[in-house]
């Protein structure tokens, strides 16, 4: 059976995947994402996806290695987690209304040493919510811990009036891209299943 890695700390993409029946094990990357600088947001994704693949796929020789990383573009700035509560408000303060495009970088990396990277985009509506409502999300606690400081499948979802896209991105990995991914390296999506779910 073939050993698969998640090169992330992040419980909704370990959750994803173990809905749908594959089961991973976790080793977190420790990768400094303050390292890499650019104002593309598909290409920062990208990049902070290969970068936690590469340093997770040494220590686990046996594995196949996927890493990923998401963040928001909206009108011309890149999002990923807000660095405290008013940088969460002032960012919800932005969205509202608005829509905006969560990039998902992912990397795949063998036990051979085949490495592919591909991206996926949504597009994400967000609700017109009110101050109240910011304010009440944000003492939650959950935008603080994810990318674009909101989810769709959590508290967050409630804000959220629509998505153009695979569902699954904005949670954070792109369940029908890994499987195309995987299939071109020769990894096959149902040999991972790990068993009823």
């Amino acid at each position: 059976m073939t050993r698969l890695v998640l090169a992330s700390a992040s419980p909704a993409r370990l959750a994803t995947l173990r809905s749908a029946g594959l089961d991973p094990d976790v080793v977190v990357s420790g990768v400094d994402e303050s390292q890499v600088r650019t104002a593309d947001p598909a290409a920062l994704a990208g990049e902070l996806a290969r970068l936690k693949a590469r340093a997770v796929a040494p220590k686990v020789p046996d594995a196949v290695v996927v890493g990923c990383d998401s963040v928001l573009g909206l009108h011309g700035a890149v999002h990923g987690k807000p660095a405290d509560p008013a940088e969460a408000v002032a960012r919800w303060r932005t969205m509202r209304g608005r829509s905006g495009v969560l990039h998902t970088g992912h990397c795949v990396i063998t036990p051979e040493g085949r490495e592919l990277f591909r991206s996926a985009a949504t597009t994400v509506h967000f609700a017109d919510v009110t101050d109240a409502e910011i304010e009440a999300y944000v003492a939650t606690g959950e935008p603080l811990q994810v990318a674009g400081a909101f989810t769709v499948d959590g508290l967050g979802g409630a804000f959220v009036r629509g998505i153009e896209g695979d569902h699954h991105n904005v949670v954070g990995i792109s369940l029908p891209l890994l499987r195309e991914m995987l299939a071109e390296l020769d990894v096959v999506w149902v040999d991972l299943w790990s068993g009823p779910t």
